[in-house]
């Protein structure tokens, strides 16, 4: 005979898997419908990745998977000594060493693989593909993860270049008026390029710090193709001066990067540790969950580390976030946004055979 107990035993086991969707592909509640006819492609990204939209838009109207196309994608960029943001050329920490972090999700799959701390690789996001493809990890750092990286075929390369190494200098001889190192003007070489940027072009900077403008950035991109299928991407040389050792966001699950391939798929740039601090690219798609647009599931998040933002120093003389963070996203659908604390930050858009940089939404008008 069945007892009462075996039959709460039996009851409760059922209902944690249909919760949980043991053995079940169907979405999670709340999931929003994807219309019936065929979806639209978009691919976004922060404001440093026209290109790599344009890429991974390619990738994807060849029949190519999403994921290859993002990474494809930002790989570009990381490859670029120019962009000094993102690998080859970012700025180095407080030692003069350039250390990388960078995840990827699969929306297919439901894979995930990231790297942190990675020194000598130019492009992280491909080791971090890696990780999810041939590991049963998710997140690997230092020199593990070097070791990792060397183990599939990697090169170590030195990524800090010479305009780089000049931009840490002029930092570092910056810093105290009584060590010994010797700032341009000292030097007789004032017209060297100077130590902070005069104005953050995409909104990725810190805005209103004590020490001016600290440079800053990193590239999200999050793809959506035709059938509703999502991936996504986020890599950095994360903040410049850093403490070596220090990770942001873009390397954690649910921070720097999240796609539920239910749902969508959303991305940040900016001040890492509030949005570890908020799981916000994982907030920002839940809202979409809810049924909140991209753009206005970015501002949410957004409110939600204003909220956070609880420590004056890193306030302004109104109580707000002397900083910038953006968020990206687009749903299953192909709908798309962007959104950023302050006013004048802009994302890279792939949509329709046409690659520009529209205008990110805003909490607040930059002063």
């Amino acid at each position: 005979m069945t007892t009462r107990r075996d039959f709460l035993k039996t009851s409760a086991g059922v209902g944690v898997g249909a919760a949980v969707g043991m053995g079940s592909a169907q979405p999670l509640l709340g999931a929003p419908a994807i219309r019936r006819s065929a979806v639209t492609p978009v691919a976004i990204a922060s404001g440093n990745g026209l290109e790599a939209v344009s890429t991974a838009m390619q990738v994807v109207s060849e029949g190519g998977d999403t994921l290859d196309a993002v990474v494809r994608g930002v790989n570009i960029v990381e490859r670029d000594p120019n962009d000094r943001s993102v690998g080859f050329g970012g700025l180095p920490n407080l030692d003069g060493v350039v250390q990388l972090d960078s995840s990827v999700m699969h929306g297919p799959s439901r894979g995930a693989g990231a790297v942190a701390c990675l020194e000598g690789i130019k492009t992280p996001s491909s080791v971090a593909v890696d990780v999810m493809r041939y590991t049963d990890h998710v997140l690997l750092v230092g020199k593990g993860a070097q070791r990792f990286a060397v183990s599939m075929g990697y090169d170590i390369e030195d990524l800090l270049t010479e305009a780089s190494r000049q931009r840490w200098i002029q930092w570092r001889a910056r810093m105290s008026n009584t060590d010994d190192y010797l700032t341009p003007e000292e030097t007789g070489h004032a017209d060297a390029e100077p130590p902070f940027e005069d104005e953050d072009t995409y909104g990725l900077g810190i805005l209103d710090s004590h020490d001016g403008v600290r440079p800053q950035g990193t590239i999200n991109c999050n793809i959506v193709n035709s059938d509703g299928d999502l991936s996504g991407v986020t890599t950095t040389s994360g903040l410049s001066w850093k403490v070596p050792g220090r990770v942001g966001d873009s390397p954690i699950v649910g921070a720097g990067l999240y796609v539920d391939n239910d749902v969508g798929a959303a991305g940040s740039t900016g001040r890492g540790e509030a949005v570890i601090k908020t799981c916000g690219s994982h907030t920002v798609v839940e809202m979409m969950r809810a049924g909140m647009s991209p753009t206005d599931a970015c501002l949410e998040a957004l409110r939600r580390i204003v909220a956070f933002t609880a420590e004056p120093r890193l306030q302004n003389a109104d109580g707000l976030p002397s900083f910038n963070v953006n968020y990206y996203a687009v749903n299953k659908n192909g709908e798309y946004g962007g959104a950023a604390i302050w006013s004048g930050a802009r994302f890279a858009v792939s949509v329709d055979g046409e690659a520009r940089r529209e205008q990110s939404a805003y909490l607040y008008q930059r002063p």
